[in-house]
């Protein structure tokens, strides 16, 4: 045979040096669950391994994260019900813990980049995305509620901003109200393919932001649906973001690739909860060895054509990485 590719796979150094994919602690996002007091670190029963922090423990765990040469994070509050309303007005309410908390990250890491959450739903009294009257989710009433939380945010310092409502034209009111205030150079990781997926089940309980009533598949894309992330992708490029993402990942490798192949922007892919949730949950069986089914789920995600991936494994990962194992 004068063909034999098992030549290119004979020794670890070989099959480092013809390896076509290569992921590094850089690319990935680290999602931090934010909730208001000191002294708080409150384990997720159905996403072990992952906390909800007080800012105090925040702080040390974006440190640890540093030193693995994590760099970006993405923040979701946690909302008490009190505070919470139709109009989602304590997003925008200057004494929000959340705008607080990322005014003293950037304080004590400047170099980080902070990602942050634009939709209703963390502080809405009906749990959706979007504005809900009559039992329905109004889409243009959301637009200028999005935009006020979107300033909010990029003026307390976040980097980027994370519209993940799935309302159409947000994009554009959102990049044309940072656009008015100053903050011209305040990126957007525009949510473009976000499915109506069953596994965001462990971070709903993270932020208990579930819908009082009905479901988000009015908003959400149908999982049974790709060339429709197409449609999506094109609006938001035209509408001004700086990153495509896909959200679940390895259920949508697929979505991925298209949107790879159709865009010149960085692809961004949400490894969710419920995806997470499952691999830890087979590991602790002892039916997959997490050093090994970890970083392959990753790759699998970085060889579909993600540029950057949001992962609740990200330290996991890095610490891997770092100790020469990858």
């Amino acid at each position: 045979m004068l063909q034999r590719p098992r030549r290119n796979r004979k020794s670890i150094a070989i099959r480092n040096l013809v390896r076509e994919t290569r992921l590094h602690p850089e690319q990935l996002i680290l999602p931090l669950f934010l909730v208001d007091g000191n002294g708080i670190k409150q384990a997720i029963p159905s996403l072990p391994g992952t906390f909800r922090f007080s800012l105090d423990h925040l702080l040390i765990e974006i440190e640890e994260s540093l030193k693995l040469g994590i760099q970006s994070f993405i923040l979701f509050p946690v909302v008490d019900e009190p505070l919470k309303d139709k109009l989602a007005t304590y997003a925008i309410d200057p004494t929000n813990f959340y705008l607080k908390a990322a005014e003293k990250i950037k304080d004590r890491f400047p170099e980080v980049m902070l990602c942050s959450d634009v939709a209703m739903d963390p502080y809405s009294s009906d749990g959706h995305d979007g504005l809900v009257r009559n039992g329905e989710i109004l889409n243009d009433q959301t637009l200028p509620i999005l935009g006020e939380m979107a300033v909010a945010q990029a003026r307390a310092g976040f980097d980027w901003i994370g519209p993940s409502d799935m309302m159409d034209g947000r994009i554009k009111f959102i990049r044309e109200a940072l656009d008015f205030e100053g903050f011209s150079e305040t990126g957007i990781l525009s949510y473009t393919a976000k499915y109506a997926s069953a596994f965001y089940g462990p971070f709903r309980d993270a932020l208990d932001s579930a819908p009082k009533e009905g479901d988000k598949k009015t908003y959400q894309m149908d999982p049974a649906n790709r060339r429709e992330a197409l449609i999506e992708a094109e609006l938001d490029e035209l509408e001004g973001a700086d990153v495509l993402m896909v959200k679940p990942a390895l259920h949508y490798l697929d979505v991925i690739s298209d949107l790879k192949e159709a865009s010149t922007l960085p692809i961004a892919a949400y490894h969710v909860s419920g995806e997470c949730a499952m691999l830890t949950a087979a590991c602790a069986n002892d039916w997959l060895d997490f050093e090994t089914a970890m970083p392959e789920a990753l790759t699998s995600i970085h060889r579909a054509g993600a540029d950057i991936i949001l992962t609740y494994f990200a330290k996991d990962y890095a610490k891997l990485f770092q100790e020469g194992k990858l």
